[in-house]
């Protein structure tokens, strides 16, 4: 009997790491949707470059966008008239800080 009731206990504690584990997980994830959401929906608006800039890279850190889906998500931001000027500008830009 103490045997069979070790057995119980020992299921009882896998069972609650694995749920520790899966909820970690999902929570992990969460987090990575809640910031691309927050990449694709972030505007400039009345900011000024550098600070629109560092509120992206905040929100960037931990999303899983790197280089050009990134930069993109940026200038996708930006005020209509500076996207215009990088569009037309002879050798545009390759990063968030140019």
């Amino acid at each position: 009997m103490l045997d069979e009731l070790s057995k119980e206990e020992l299921k009882v504690e896998i069972v609650e790491e694995l749920f520790k584990k899966i909820k970690n997980e999902f929570e992990e994830i969460g987090e990575k949707e809640r910031k691309v959401e927050q990449l694709r929906t972030i505007e400039q608006g009345g900011k000024i470059c550098n600070e629109y800039a560092q509120e992206f890279k905040k929100i960037a850190r931990g999303s899983g966008y790197e280089r050009w889906p990134l930069i993109e998500e940026f200038k996708r931001g930006l005020n209509r008239g500076i996207r215009r000027k990088l569009i037309e500008a002879k050798s545009p830009p390759s990063s968030i800080e140019e």
